[in-house]
């Protein structure tokens, strides 16, 4: 069994971190919301920046440079900066991005593995890597992203 995840949809979010293009699945992206203010949480790990509220619903946000361990100064535009809200299953998680990019078509195109190095780890979120506009776009994998347990885990 493989270890890329078999994903059916050919059309990708992309956004930006640390001038790097990566990209969630566009049927796992629930919307893109303006950053603002979230509540710590006491104790959470270094990359949950925090929680906020969502037309009722309580969702962790996560700092997209932390989790794929990028550095956390932030070059560009403040006011690009989005939350990217993804779901999987019944969770949704927020992602904070640098700011939000194209919408990637990968019909037809090939995707390759991750370089080596960081497919070893067994949460790592990046599956797949598609080339993009001269160069290439890093495709996650949603639930190792937000470290969310598989479905037959939850039960």
């Amino acid at each position: 069994m493989s270890d890329i995840p078999n994903h059916t949809t050919d059309r990708w979010l992309s956004f930006r971190l640390g001038g790097q293009l990566y990209a969630a699945p566009l049927d796992q992206v629930s919307e893109v919301i303006r950053d603002g203010e979230l509540t710590p949480v006491p104790g959470a790990a270094a990359d949950l920046l925090g929680i906020r509220h969502l037309r009722g619903r309580i969702v962790p946000v996560l700092d997209g440079r932390r989790r794929l361990g990028l550095p956390e100064t932030h070059d560009g535009d403040a006011n690009e900066v989005r939350l990217v809200m993804l779901s999987h299953g019944p969770h949704l998680v927020g992602l904070r991005v640098d700011a939000i990019g194209d919408l990637v078509h990968a019909q037809g195109a090939e995707i390759a593995p991750p370089p080596p190095g960081g497919a070893a780890r067994q949460d790592d979120p990046v599956h797949g890597v598609l080339p993009w506009q001269g160069g290439f776009v890093a495709l996650l994998d949603v639930r190792r992203l937000c470290r969310l347990p598989l479905e037959s885990e939850a039960a």
